[in-house]
């Protein structure tokens, strides 16, 4: 089993930052936890890519030995938040070598919370989870993911279902967001598509208020078809393929 490496600090002269003005997403991105603590060595880009999507400066993708990101951490305390600048360093491989933090003090923020030493009562969280479903075709472009590409009918519909929810629940349990693809496509890339999909659907609701520590996200590919359309790729048959092309959530907690 890998080590985890997201407790090491730029302590050596070898580490060096970019400047955040130079970031092509200098707010940063309310990054999943649980996804961090995953980076580990020996993980390639498309893993990487998967956890955590594209890097937030502009130093490409595949042929470079260093990605950085802008990641943000609620505080607790109300609205407010900490920026922190993260280093991702690959070896000759193209493998994860090892992750830096530019204030050590971020590392604290992957720590697992103590557990609570009192019971607390349980809430009336609802049997069955609230699911929505969004076609991929209204949120992104053909074969995008990032935060920036979602489409203008797209962010509608996410600003939508973030006041739903907001307005539905008193407080919310677990937010589960699966990415699912059509059958177009090598098995590897529709998976990494459908789970980068499923980040960015997660990273969005974050921006409008969706408490981003109750949200998983998984990418199924295009293990779970709806549609039986004929084989082939012609431009009927893409569009016979359409609510493939998905991504569902599902919300549980208490209601109003």
């Amino acid at each position: 089993m890998f080590a985890s490496v997201n407790a090491l600090a730029a302590n050596d002269d070898t580490v060096t930052f970019p400047d955040r003005d130079s970031a092509s997403l200098k707010e940063g991105t309310f990054v999943n936890i649980d996804n961090l603590r995953q980076v580990a060595p020996g993980l390639s880009k498309n893993q990487l890519y998967a956890l955590l999507q594209e890097p937030h400066f502009s130093e490409g993708v595949f042929g470079v030995r260093k990605w950085n990101y802008i990641f943000n951490f609620r505080t607790g305390k109300g609205d407010e938040f900490v920026s922190c600048q993260y280093q991702i360093q690959f070896d000759d491989h193209k493998l994860v070598k090892a992750t830096y933090w530019k204030d050590p003090a971020c590392a604290d923020f992957l720590k697992r919370p103590a557990a609570p030493e009192v019971v607390v009562a349980p809430v009336a969280i609802a049997a069955n989870p609230e699911k929505f479903v969004l076609s991929m075709d209204t949120l992104f472009p053909f074969a995008k993911s990032s935060l920036d590409s979602i489409l203008p009918a797209g962010r509608t519909a996410l600003d939508d279902l973030a006041a739903k929810i907001k307005s539905g629940y008193v407080s919310l349990s677990a937010i589960v967001v699966t990415g699912y693809a059509d059958r177009i496509g090598s098995p590897e890339s529709n998976q990494t598509l459908s789970l980068a999909r499923a980040a960015t659907v997660r990273d969005y609701l974050a921006t409008q208020g969706i408490d981003p520590g109750v949200s998983k996200i998984q990418g199924m590919g295009a293990s779970q078809p709806v549609t039986q359309c004929p084989p082939g790729k012609t431009g009927a048959i893409i569009h016979c393929l359409q609510p493939d092309r998905r991504v569902t959530i599902e919300v549980s907690g208490e209601k109003h």
